[in-house]
């Protein structure tokens, strides 16, 4: 049978399309809303393969999806999905059923979005903070006496292992009561397998086979007894706190003092429906615990040991294959490069935060498991433990996104650099060319690294620099440090680089000019010599800089240029504010050199195309060579 995508057809959802509104569902049968589950996986599956985005965690919350547009009456009640990208489901019951442009400019957001319907009440992607939401959401109703509406909670997909979703427990069981519904979306994943000893509490309840066996017997049992016996099965419930913290340890979650219920297989959307409307009923805080499976309904998901396609790109549907073969990038490139530095010195330590696979330590995971550490969703732990294990003379490493390292600025500043403990941060994605989605933005980083105190925030520009600065970085005792690891393509070069960057703040000359100087850092030297050529081009020999360290400057070198140099332009891969180029200028102060600083603009981008964002921002390669020129001809 040939696959829709083949055709450019889309599948044949007949009442999916009937589904405008949540309302509608409550008018379809058991029977009907079995064939609606199918038909939304066929639709993702065809969708999502070919636009790319998180397909494995979508097709794990059809059933609950349902249930609880089924049992909640969105918007007057509010749904919120923690780790945001489990919503395309949601987003297709309320109405927007057009993914043909799904994370694109214009198309339908990976992430709830308020400014595509009513019913998504957060911006959010980042895990852990769906609870706080909904434990503010349902405070303000009970203060302005709206007792009619409920709030339901959404977290899984690894998220109930960070440390904010737990402060948020604690002040939920504290508070006065309210209607506030937790699901806990238990798939026992995030990217990979979920990390910790939470983790192994809901393995415990979501495997043990006393207590489900004995339930079922016990249960079938009552049930052919007619009457008598439904109404002794009905006080089972009573006993069934009792009976679970005999057979698994679930009074875990009773003993902070919120309503447990569960586990619920979370593709029995009877069963769900039954368990979220006594929870709806409850008038105190509750936790249902939903068991589901990642990838559910799609054989190259379900077969997927890594992530279950937790993210894909582009993939033929019939296989899952990708389209285009994944491009051998920095993170790829750097896997085994990490690995090789781990054989030759035994105090090197890799930190994840649930993101083993994509920051590339699989690698190392698979040769050295006992030196790799998941710490699960918790970037902050990550950070304050990688500066324990460092006072103690281990080499922790830590691998993570630049969107994920916001978390931490505390624990950079407090726990890690007034310390001085000599950890390594690499931080991934830090580019206009990395994600782009709204709530994802990985380019404020410098800005947010570069004042610390005590922190070098180094920025390699090819892939030679990047190993001798983790080396350096690695064998070093005196500093903590942070390394940019670029983004796009992989360049090499044959120049003999440096492998001691202890000598702070001494940026690199690549080739020495006059007039005009520029300063490209990091994933921009390259565009810096492409302007520098085009420059070469009118006449101009302009010296190219490679600072090296985002976190200082080169005194020396600034006051050498304004011999012989009248404009110094700053190219950096970051926002303005706060940016390196800022630091440039204020060098230069009132003096008679003229600086342009390039850089993106402070915003929140959303979806974009990144030619257009790089036009839009004067970033081109024409543009900054005209820039120069325009300053040059009018210092005449």
């Amino acid at each position: 049978m040939t696959h829709p995508l083949a055709l450019g057809q889309l599948p044949h959802t007949p009442l999916l399309a009937g589904v405008h509104e949540p309302a509608d569902l409550r008018r379809l049968t058991s029977e009907e809303l079995t064939v609606l589950a199918a038909e939304i996986r066929s639709y993702l599956v065809t969708t999502v393969a070919r636009t790319g985005g998180h397909l494995g965690p979508n097709l794990g919350v059809v059933e609950l999806t349902i249930a609880l547009h089924r049992t909640f009456s969105s918007p007057q009640d509010t749904i919120i999905f923690d780790t945001g990208h489990q919503a395309y489901v949601h987003k297709l019951l309320t109405g927007r059923q057009d993914f043909g442009r799904l994370r694109e400019r214009g198309g339908v957001s990976g992430y709830p979005a308020r400014s595509e319907s009513v019913h998504d009440v957060v911006e959010n992607s980042h895990a852990s903070t769906a609870l706080s939401w909904a434990d503010g959401i349902a405070r303000a109703n009970r203060l302005q006496g709206l007792a009619d509406r409920h709030v339901v909670a959404v977290i899984g997909d690894g998220a109930l292992t960070g440390g904010m979703a737990w402060e948020a427990l604690d002040n939920i069981a504290d508070s006065a009561d309210k209607h506030l519904v937790i699901v806990v979306n238990d798939n026992g994943r995030s990217y990979a397998p979920t990390i910790g000893g939470l983790a192994h509490h809901l393995d415990a309840l979501r495997t043990n086979p006393g207590y489900e066996r004995m339930l079922s017997t016990v249960k079938r049992g009552l049930l052919s007894q007619g009457a008598p016996g439904r109404a002794a099965f009905d006080a089972l419930h009573g006993l069934k706190r009792g009976l679970k913290d005999v057979l698994v340890p679930s009074a875990f979650f009773e003993d902070l003092g919120i309503k447990y219920t569960g586990p619920v297989d979370g593709h029995d959307e009877t069963a769900l429906e039954f368990a979220l409307t006594r929870a709806r009923e409850y008038a105190d805080p509750v936790i249902v615990h939903v068991i589901t499976q990642k990838g559910r309904g799609y054989t190259p998901a379900e077969n997927h040991v890594a992530d279950r396609f937790h993210a894909v790109g582009r993939i033929h549907p019939e296989t899952g294959l990708p389209v285009v073969p994944e491009r051998f990038g920095w993170t790829a490139v750097f896997a085994e490069e990490i690995v090789s530095l781990a054989r030759a010195d035994e105090r090197i330590v890799a930190i994840t935060a649930a993101m083993q696979q994509p920051v590339g330590l699989q690698p190392l995971a698979d040769a050295m498991p006992e030196r790799v550490i998941d710490v699960g969703i918790a970037e902050e732990e990550a950070v304050a433990l990688a500066s324990g294990m460092a006072k103690r003379g281990a080499r922790p490493v830590y691998f993570t996104y630049a969107t994920f390292l916001q978390r931490t600025y505390d624990q950079i500043a407090q726990d890690l650099c007034v310390n001085s403990n000599p950890a390594v941060i690499n931080v991934l994605g830090a580019s206009i060319f990395g994600m782009n989605d709204f709530t994802h933005i990985c380019f404020f980083d410098i800005a947010m690294l570069s004042h610390i105190p005590n922190l070098v925030y180094l920025a390699p520009t090819t892939y030679e620099e990047l190993v001798a600065m983790q080396t350096w970085a690695i064998r070093q005792d005196k500093h903590s440090v942070a390394i940019r690891v670029p983004e796009g393509e992989v360049y090499h070069t044959s120049e003999p680089v440096d492998t001691d960057y202890s000598a702070l703040n001494t940026f690199r000359v690549g080739h020495r000019g006059s007039r005009v100087a520029l300063i490209a850092a990091g994933n921009f030297y390259q565009k810096g010599d492409r302007v520098r050529q085009l420059l070469a081009e009118q006449g101009i020999d302009a010296t190219l800089i490679n600072p090296r360290y985002l976190t200082g400057v080169d005194t020396a070198l600034l006051d050498e240029l304004k011999k012989d140099h009248a404009v110094v332009a700053t190219l950096e891969d970051g926002t303005l504010d706060g940016g390196f180029g800022e630091r440039i200028a204020r060098h230069y102060g009132p003096s008679a050199m003229r600086v342009l600083n390039f850089g993106v603009k402070k915003q929140l981008y959303d979806r974009y195309d990144v030619d257009e964002l790089l036009r839009e921002n004067h970033l081109t390669d024409e543009q900054i060579a005209e820039d120069v020129l325009a300053t040059l001809a009018a210092i005449g």
